[in-house]
């Protein structure tokens, strides 16, 4: 009897412990999310898996109903942080499901070409590149530089990153990106030549060196102060936003600064502000893709993961 009763308890901690085990959650819901979250259409969800659009919506309600968590933010399927995150560990276990015992790794296919502009990169992407390849390390990056306002780039690129007013023909586009400017120069130069009071003067404007760019037009902020002045004619001309920062951090000038893009230069201390007010940019940055990309699932994964990056 006593033996008995020993076997009785092993087997109840035996089923104690499996009942304490988390779930995998089952093949075909797995399936089902990967498809969706490829596609972002129940129906060609469906039609993929040979079954019909009630039943992928059923799995993903399964599927979220036991990890407790939301993976799709609206209608459109686009992923939440958490379903992005969750998209690369189900692709890689699949990838591992398929690959046949005693062959050789399967290589990486899904190659993603981004043409963006400079200080974009530098500032706003790279520093978040590595969440992206955390979560999807089997989509290789090639970036290019696209050249602001005239949108050319050295090769044909999947998704582009355009700065402008937008909006763009020919293309499907999101804005992704829009920002402030504020007069800014660097400490060296205001001890030498300022103070600028708040730079929205006209006697303070006009003895300043006026830093110039196509990319952040004056007028934005002359109008927004009140002052009746005409695009400045004269100074330094950059065409990219880092450079400008950089001339203003070597004492060109004062700089009309996105902050933003421009955050390092203000929180290093090598630029300040000449002034508490901020005025809106007319330009933004945009993700910008021909008609059809999105059906590719790692285009549509790298839009979703970076609107919802910058959100």
């Amino acid at each position: 009897m006593g033996r008995h009763r020993h076997i009785r308890i092993d087997a109840t901690r035996m089923r104690k412990a499996v009942m304490a085990a988390p779930r995998i959650p089952p093949i075909h819901c797995l399936l089902s999310f990967e498809a969706l979250a490829r596609l972002r259409s129940v129906t060609l969800a469906a039609e993929e898996l040979s079954v019909t659009p009630s039943a992928v919506s059923h799995r993903m309600r399964q599927l979220e109903t036991q990890l407790g968590v939301r993976l799709f933010a609206r209608s459109d399927f686009s992923l939440t942080a958490d379903g992005a995150a969750y998209l690369g560990h189900v692709r890689q276990g699949l990838q591992a499901l398929q690959q046949m015992p005693g062959s050789a790794p399967a290589l990486g296919t899904a190659k993603l070409r981004l043409a963006v502009t400079p200080t974009f990169s530098r500032q706003i992407l790279l520093p978040r590149l590595a969440m992206f390849r955390h979560a999807y390390p089997e989509i290789e990056l090639t970036l290019q530089v696209a050249i602001p306002l005239l949108d050319v780039k050295a090769e044909e690129a999947d998704i582009e990153v355009r700065f402008g007013t937008g909006p763009y023909t020919g293309v499907e586009q999101v804005r992704i990106l829009s920002d402030e400017v504020c007069p800014c120069a660097s400490p060296d130069y205001l001890h030498e030549f300022g103070p600028f009071g708040e730079f929205d003067k006209l006697a303070d404007v006009s003895r300043a060196r006026i830093i110039r760019s196509p990319l952040e037009p004056w007028s934005t902020w002359f109008k927004a102060v009140g002052l009746a002045l005409p695009e400045p004619r004269e100074g330094a001309q950059f065409n990219d936003v880092g450079l400008m920062c950089d001339a203003a951090a070597a004492g060109f000038g004062v700089t009309l600064m996105r902050l933003k893009l421009g955050r390092d230069w203000l929180d290093s201390g090598r630029l300040v502000r000449l002034s508490p007010r901020q005025v809106a940019s007319p330009n933004h940055h945009f993700l910008c893709w021909k008609p059809g990309t999105l059906e590719r699932w790692e285009c549509a994964a790298f839009v979703d993961w970076l609107r919802q990056a910058l959100a």
